[in-house]
């Protein structure tokens, strides 16, 4: 499992919600969500705030359907959160995730929101893959956002709560 030193305490790992098909020529960059996308994101934020989950610091991919998931973040959390949008989430490993959490210091909660499979890997490098398959035996879910939690020192990351939209 994957250490984060100093780590924020708490984690939020949230996949975009469904984008529209790619039109022929058009970049997989530039897919924005479907009617069925919106609908999620808004569930999936709004489920978020009334859970009370409430990250210090979101940052996201620069596609358009992250921007997207992320507007609907900031306006069911709160408004004043401003995304910190990062390109290398786009097409990112696990590693890169990994690095931009580290890389968190000044804050005590985290919000990554990016692409699967790189989301899923990334939860499975904090918590183990037999944890991920218990908790998402399907796989990661559009709008699928895992909540993790540190304790104590180390490596050692609880899922805390998985909410799917």
């Amino acid at each position: 499992m994957a250490s984060i030193d100093p780590p924020p305490f708490r984690i939020y790992l949230l996949r975009h919600a469904k984008a529209v098909r790619g039109d022929p020529g058009q970049r997989d960059f530039d897919r924005g969500l479907d009617d069925q996308g919106y609908a999620e994101a808004e569930m999936i934020a709004e489920r978020a705030a009334d859970c009370g989950y409430r990250p210090d610091m979101v940052i996201s991919s620069t596609a358009v359907r992250c921007r997207q998931t992320a507007d609907a973040v900031r306006r069911a959390i709160s408004e004043t959160i401003e995304p910190m949008f990062v390109d290398d989430l786009y097409n990112g490993s696990a590693e890169i995730y990994l690095d931009i959490l580290s890389a968190q210091r000044d804050s005590r909660s985290v919000m990554l929101i990016g692409h699967n499979p790189v989301i899923e890997q990334t939860l499975a490098a904090l918590i183990g893959t037999s944890q991920v398959s218990a908790a998402i035996p399907s796989g990661y879910p559009t709008a699928g956002l895992a909540v993790l939690d540190h304790q104590g020192s180390g490596t050692v990351w609880t899922l805390t709560d998985f909410l799917k939209a």
